[in-house]
């Protein structure tokens, strides 16, 4: 069979399978699970690729909720990342269902066009992609050795084949001071909140100063236990983001450096602890991304270039991309106005929209599959873009 039939019938199998892929996500939004705690979904996924042929096995690199499901055998090996972690209390409002979905359903999809030309199709769950940086941990632990290419596919409000994402790390801080009355003793007291809010301060102003992209953003965890006594504690969570690891690094030092001079103003105590997660920038292996843009455009779907004027955040896909030909299209569930990690963004995740975002993403990923390892001369551009990158 030609590369068109082939594509003709993994679209057709996805469509065979529409209810049962729209049902996974929809079990999987209902249960929203923070991340590394994603029992329920990786059982679900699993159990559904295991029902479809795969050799599956979980619990890799160490994290019981990590999973690969492995279809065939030999070169190429193409790699589909699944997410299937939630948000603290706004559950799928990045709609992680969706890509645990489609990643499914395109690995499933792929079985046909790996029995007629061969190569392996990998489908691998990755837990907690938000804050804990899940890939980052499994790049290191080995899960991508061997693999030729990565995709996946993320729900959002634009038709995209090539995502910016920053470098990120997270920092967590505590200042400790002395606890007195704040109104009967207050000049014997050390005020740790007011060092914590001196730091937001300081980070205000640094903002200033700092290259456009860059992000500098946190929370309060602890601010105090009574306003009649001098907060002897507190503590806060801070991400810095950067274009790439030699200015995030440069940045860590100037954020640093606010709580310092916070410390030596109020007498507080600081102790402060990056995170052992660094979040790579994304690399878009173009010749990837082209392939995948043909496959969207021909469902029907126009693929936009990107804006350099919308917002960017970061993704452990990142560190996957580092190590091999990645891609990280998004595909449109919702309105541009609508805004993910946002209640409107969770309920389009579970919307009719959020469904036709699965079933062409699963099919952009399945035809893509077709191309890889189909046509050697694709994927060999594909891995010399790679290299030169360096």
């Amino acid at each position: 069979m030609d590369i068109d039939g082939l594509k003709a019938l993994v679209r057709a199998e996805v469509d065979a399978r529409r209810e049962e892929l729209i049902d996974l996500s929809l079990r999987i939004h209902a249960n929203p699970e923070l991340g590394f705690e994603e029992y329920q979904a990786a059982r679900w996924l699993t159990e559904y690729l295991e029902e479809n042929g795969f050799d599956v096995e979980g619990g890799i690199c160490q994290l019981p909720t990590a999973f690969w499901g492995s279809y065939g055998s030999g070169k190429p090996v193409i790699a589909i990342l699944a997410e299937y972690d939630a948000l603290p209390k706004l559950g799928h409002a990045c709609g992680h269902n969706i890509i645990a979905a489609s990643a499914v359903g395109a690995g499933i999809a792929a079985k046909a066009a790996v029995d007629e030309l061969g190569g392996t199709v990998l489908v691998i769950g990755t837990p907690g992609e938000e804050l804990y940086g899940g890939k980052a941990i499994m790049v290191e632990r080995g899960a991508f050795s061997g693999v030729d290419a990565a995709m996946i596919v993320h729900p959002g409000v634009r038709d995209t084949v090539i995502t910016q994402a920053l470098a990120c790390i997270m920092l967590e801080v505590e200042f400790f001071g002395k606890a007195v009355h704040a109104a009967a003793y207050p000049e014997q007291g050390i005020n740790a909140l007011e060092a914590m809010i001196l730091s937001f301060n300081g980070i205000n102003s640094l903002r200033q100063h700092i290259k456009e992209k860059a992000r500098l953003h946190g929370i309060i965890t602890d601010g105090g236990e009574a306003a009649n006594i001098v907060p002897a504690h507190t503590a806060g969570r801070f991400l810095v983001r950067a274009e790439d690891v030699i200015y995030l690094d440069e940045l860590k030092e100037r954020v640093l450096n606010c709580f310092v001079a916070a410390s030596v103003a109020t007498g507080a105590r600081l102790e402060h602890r990056w995170g052992d997660i660094q979040y790579a920038p994304l690399r878009t292996n173009l010749a990837l991304a082209e392939v995948f843009a043909r496959n969207m455009e021909s469902l029907g779907r126009s693929v936009e270039p990107p804006d350099p004027t919308r917002g960017l955040g970061s993704t452990d896909m990142g560190n996957v991309s580092a190590v091999t030909p990645s891609i990280h299209p998004s595909v449109a569930i919702a309105s541009r106005e609508v805004l993910v990690h946002s209640v409107e963004f969770a309920l389009a995740a579970a919307s009719e929209a959020g469904h036709r975002g699965l079933l062409d993403g699963a099919k952009a990923l399945a035809m893509t599959i077709v191309d890889l390892i189909g046509e050697p001369e694709t994927m060999a551009k594909i891995r010399e873009e790679f290299l030169k990158a360096g």
